[in-house]
């Protein structure tokens, strides 16, 4: 049993936050009737309110998030038609982002200016990773280059995940400097609480999904040296 729980610890580490980040999503997405308006509603009074003049709300398949270069706040579709607790906040925490924008706060540009320059180290850790490992190896049958092949892939594609670690500074301010004063003048003092848990899950959602691919990062790079040792044992 001991070894069971040892052995499931780093599977727990893995999956946690991102298990607590859609378990706090879906505990708070109820439908309330009497809540006055929808997502969607909310934020374009919201954006209204704080003359962002070129910023609109879109629906998106997947992923909520801001786009500073195209002054898009884009909600989930679901989200932006529906009235509960999670809709209102994440769209105010989305358009905190906005707020952040307008204000030309420094580390939401910095964070913008990092994945801008790292996006082609996405692009050439893929490419390492699917072509160029397997055509190294073939090529050479050298577990060291192969590995330093590895090494890069692994860097490059870590780049990403790093970057939300780093700047997780800029989501608690979207999320607690910027979104949850709008909540206080809207929401009954009842219902603050389930906001800011919202607004903690909608800040920490990011570095969830780092973790993730760190760890996923990890096991394909354990798989490698393990492939490695079963060729140099031959």
């Amino acid at each position: 049993m001991v070894k069971l729980i040892m052995y499931a610890l780093p599977f727990l580490a893995l999956f946690a936050p991102n298990l607590w980040v859609q378990f706090t999503f879906r505990k708070n997405d109820k439908h309330l009737s009497d809540m006055p308006f929808t997502g969607q509603e909310f934020g374009k009074k919201i954006i209204a309110q704080n003359e962002l003049k070129n910023v609109e709300i879109e629906s998106v398949k997947k992923g909520d998030h801001y786009d500073p270069s195209e002054k898009r706040v884009c909600i989930v579709k679901d989200r932006l038609d529906k009235k509960s607790i999670t809709s209102i906040s994440i769209v105010c925490h989305e358009i905190g982002h906005a707020l952040q924008d307008k204000e030309n706060y420094a580390p939401l540009k910095w964070r913008q200016t990092l994945i801008e320059k790292t996006h082609i180290f996405q692009k050439i850790g893929s490419v390492v990773l699917i072509v160029g490992i397997p055509s190294i190896f073939a090529a050479t049958k050298s577990p060291v280059f192969t590995l330093i092949c590895a090494f890069i892939a692994l860097g490059c594609l870590s780049t990403n995940a790093l970057i939300h670690l780093v700047t997780l500074p800029v989501e608690f301010d979207a999320s607690f400097k910027r979104a949850l004063p709008i909540l206080k003048k809207y929401v009954p003092k009842e219902n603050l609480e389930q906001c800011k848990s919202v607004l903690r899950a909608a800040a920490l959602t990011y570095v969830a999904g780092s973790i993730v691919s760190i760890f996923r990062l990890r096991s394909i790079f354990l798989i490698f040296i393990g492939l490695f040792r079963m060729v140099l044992r031959r």
